[in-house]
């Protein structure tokens, strides 16, 4: 009995929830500390760079955001602040599905993001005024993750609970 109180719709939209945050947070630290390690090369050799660097290094950070904003989406929409929301099991794994995109995304991205940044710090090592150049290869990864969050929020927001 205690494992069927365990598996309620509320606990399987509070798993989704988890996810965003986990794996697009996940997908973000490394990310972030890819393109730190290369930005750290790059500072011992020429200090001047470090605020080019560090716009390079945020980059692959906007994925865990996107994954809290995901989860309190989802813990407003069952009302885990206010008076929450009775969720059937089908309606809560329809909230873990909602999560899914920017979750699994996020963390993939996030990574393929820093790979691109961190050439990028190298980009900026030999050619400090390409900088632009390097931002933009990298925010085309980001696209992906914008597209994956917009999924997430609209099926989270349109949800009929």
């Amino acid at each position: 009995m205690l494992i069927d109180s365990m598996f309620t719709g509320q606990t399987f939209a509070l798993i989704g929830a988890a996810l965003a945050v986990i794996l697009a947070g996940m997908g973000s630290a490394k990310g972030v500390s890819m393109v730190g390690e290369a930005a750290t090369g790059l500072l011992t050799e020429d200090p001047s760079k470090s605020g080019k660097a560090l716009i390079l290094q945020a980059l692959p950070g906007t994925q865990g955001i996107y994954g809290l904003i995901t989860a309190f989406l989802i813990i407003f929409k069952i009302g885990l602040l206010g008076t929450p929301v009775e969720l059937t099991v089908p309606q809560g794994m329809y909230f873990l599905m909602a999560a899914l995109p920017i979750a699994v995304v996020g963390y993939f991205s996030a990574i393929k993001q820093a790979k691109v940044a961190a050439s990028g710090i190298h980009l900026i090592a030999k050619r400090p005024d390409e900088v632009g150049k390097a931002i933009t290869g990298a925010a085309l990864v980001e696209t992906y993750a914008i597209f994956a969050v917009l999924i997430s929020m609209l099926l989270i927001l349109f949800a009929k609970v």
